[in-house]
């Protein structure tokens, strides 16, 4: 397994060493692997935890937003700067366990003879620990979302997911575009799975998104995905070769 983990954070200063412990464990099987924080323009402690860090952990590179892009961009600039064929992202409030990283890999590479085109694994976070009202929500935004993008996917808020580099370069770059990496995908050719990952409760630090920016966004986020599914082509593709 060769991958980079990219986590893109925004105020998580007391996450974070506890976060990369615990990616530093999951990845001792990996034969190679590099930790790619992006820094969102935080402005606690989290640039100055993550600098010391670099003298703690040797897979760990940090990258630093000036100031608060979004989620989707940060985590489009630690996947423009990975090294490795294969990307895993996670969220950095440690509710996502690393620990589920190999066997999403494993998932994806193993499946591949059966679906040549398989290019993500996507968390999918059947159990989750979080409030009863945010529980709703998700679950209420995941079936609009699949009900009007088709893309068979439960959860596409789940941070957690390993898929290809490349794929994911090929895909039209917005805001928020991570709620829909997914649908994308499939846009794009690629085909995408589920697998079931633990989802853990917040422990420190608060939460950035509130409902009514989720739904807000949501809803006109869909349309523009839609508007991009409906002009998508994908030729068929023969080489002619010399005799």
């Amino acid at each position: 397994m060769k991958i980079s983990v990219v986590v893109p954070v925004h105020n998580e200063a007391e996450n974070i060493i506890p976060l990369i412990t615990e990616i530093v464990t999951a990845m001792r099987t990996a034969s190679a692997y590099e930790i790619i924080y992006v820094n969102d323009g935080s402005y606690d402690e989290t640039a100055i935890i993550l600098q010391q860090a670099l003298a703690d952990f040797p897979a760990l590179r940090v990258i630093n937003h000036a100031k608060s892009c979004g989620q989707s961009t940060a985590v489009h600039t630690g996947i423009k700067h990975a090294i490795y064929p294969w990307i895993a992202t996670l969220d950095g409030d440690g509710q996502n366990d690393p620990a589920d990283i190999p066997q999403l890999y494993d998932v994806l590479i193993s499946q591949q003879a059966k679906m040549p085109n398989l290019a993500m694994v996507a968390g999918w976070r059947n159990d989750r620990h979080d409030t009863a009202w945010k529980i709703f929500t998700s679950k209420l935004a995941n079936s609009i979302r699949a009900k009007l993008l088709g893309d068979h996917t439960p959860d596409t808020g789940c941070g957690l997911k390993v898929f290809s580099r490349e794929k994911f370069l090929e895909l039209p770059y917005f805001n928020h575009m991570h709620r829909f990496l997914p649908a994308l995908i499939l846009r794009a050719g690629g085909q995408v799975i589920s697998e079931p990952v633990k989802h853990r409760s917040r422990t420190m630090g608060q939460s950035k998104y509130g409902t009514l920016d989720r739904l807000w966004a949501g809803i006109t986020d869909i349309a523009g995905v839609i508007w991009l599914q409906k002009r998508a082509k994908l030729p068929v593709i023969e080489e002619i070769t010399r005799n």
